[in-house]
């Protein structure tokens, strides 16, 4: 626990035109993999993995799930993938992204700096789409009832069509060493 920087809250809230990987629809859920960079073999190591349920018989499933990581690397690296579950054979991939959540970090110890002094609605930062990262428009860090959040919408890659939509929300850990 020593190690621990706090918790992520990932909101899962929706897929949007994903692709169809069954007769007319797919089957989708969503399986996260947080990991760090091996500086050594300079590759990166998935050491965690989280899974949204399944929607059946949607291209624009409504989750709503919400998934916690614990955070031990601000330099942390979450990817995603999306699969249809099929009874007989293996799932098939509906594409993947990626995204580091050092922006939204950057935003938190801004935050901090500022404690009391931000109304309710305040953009903390924006973290603009770029080839480097899976985002489809920009995404907003802000202030939402005392909370920090970061509400983004992930291009998905790999794939003819599909974007999900998350949130990310902070949550401190009492004891832990945080930033």
């Amino acid at each position: 626990m020593e190690n621990i920087l706090g918790l992520l809250r990932i909101h899962v809230k929706r897929g949007v035109n994903l692709a169809i990987r069954d007769t007319s629809s797919s089957d989708p859920y969503i399986v996260f993999y947080s990991g760090k960079q091996n500086m050594i073999m300079f590759m990166f190591v998935w050491v965690l993995k989280l899974k949204t349920r399944v929607i059946k018989h949607s291209i624009n499933p409504e989750w709503n799930d919400e998934l916690t990581l614990s955070v031990t690397d601000p330099n942390l690296t979450v990817k995603l993938t999306v699969y249809d579950k099929d009874l007989f054979s293996a799932d098939d991939k509906m594409g993947e992204a990626e995204f580091s959540i050092a922006p939204y970090l950057e935003a938190i110890k801004l935050r901090h700096k500022l404690e009391g002094q931000l109304p309710n609605g305040t953009i903390i930062m924006k973290v603009q789409p770029t080839r480097q990262n899976c985002l489809s428009e920009e995404s907003h860090i802000l202030l939402n009832q005392g909370k920090l959040v970061q509400n983004m919408f992930l291009r998905l890659q790999h794939v003819e069509c599909g974007e999900v939509e998350l949130q990310l929300e902070w949550i401190d850990v009492p004891g832990s060493k945080g930033f």
